[in-house]
């Protein structure tokens, strides 16, 4: 077995030359460097398997000298949405971060980005810019758009008490089911995760008689959160024939709208399946 000490001769150099085509490479280590990854990026590209396999901290005094380096995060986003200017295509991708606070020493916190999550918006915004205007003609109609979701409490008020907790004033809290701090793109967005609707289809908002009304995938879904909802606006949406509909229970204007809300979709729309939080 060969000793490297990282001084006479790096691992790296080390594994420079041992990974071929096709190689199986198992490490095991107590933690992953994205630094390391990144010098070996060439070579892990062509190996068949990784597995990594983390073990118990071992200390051991360091030798070698230390030098200051820059955390690397692989820019795959930039490397899809150059794809997708180069051939057109309309590659997605999911970045996944944790909310880490950034140092308040460090200059990405002076320049305002508190946590992670907010230099990798930023870096995804920058990566589309530069795309766009290096070719200005041949991106015109790329979209360098994205989401960010985070995750949260359930946007439905917690109806489950117990029975020396309930009093006159708690009833008039459950009059709307709803959080009060919730938008109805937070609605939006649980209902598309309760009926499977994938989180990056397209999303178009429009106004019908003074109501904010969501159409989802091609009509696949409309929705309307806002109050005072009218004949009106039930009929508008009824006539674009959507496989779903959803609303809030709250929603509707009066008894009358209420009451003609069925009558509305069966003469219009009878297959739409229609839903209320």
């Amino acid at each position: 077995m060969e000793l490297i000490n990282n001084i006479n001769k790096t691992l790296r150099d080390d594994l420079a030359s041992e990974i071929k085509v096709g190689s199986r490479l198992s490490i095991a280590a107590a933690c992953f460097s994205i630094y390391a990854f990144q010098e070996l990026k060439s070579e892990l590209q062509g190996i068949d398997e990784l597995r990594f396999i983390f073990t118990s901290p071992t200390f051991t005094t360091e030798k070698a000298k230390k030098e200051k380096r820059e955390f690397y995060i692989p820019r795959l986003n930039r490397e899809r949405m150059q794809l997708n200017a180069e051939d057109g295509g309309h590659r997605k991708f999911i970045m996944v971060q944790m909310p880490e606070k950034t140092d308040e020493k460090s200059e990405a916190y002076k320049a305002g980005y508190k946590n992670i999550c907010e230099i990798g918006k930023e870096r995804i915004r920058r990566a589309g810019a530069k795309i766009k205007e290096e070719n200005p003609l041949g991106t015109m109609d790329l979209d360098v758009g994205f989401r960010v979701l985070k995750c949260d409490t359930t946007n439905m008020k917690n109806v489950y008490y117990h029975p020396d907790e309930y009093n006159s004033t708690l009833f008039d809290m459950l009059e709307d089911n709803i959080k009060e701090d919730r938008t109805p793109e937070d609605l939006l967005f649980q209902v598309m995760l309760d009926l499977g609707v994938l989180l990056s289809s397209k999303i178009e908002q429009t106004e019908i008689a003074g109501k904010k009304v969501f159409t989802v995938a091609d009509n696949f879904l409309i929705a309307c959160f806002d109050a005072n909802v009218t004949e009106e606006t039930i009929t508008a949406i009824a006539k674009q024939k959507p496989y779903y509909f959803v609303m809030r229970d709250s929603s509707l204007a009066n008894d009358s709208v209420a009451a003609n809300f069925d009558q509305i979709f069966a003469t219009y729309s009878p297959d739409t399946v229609r839903k209320v939080l």
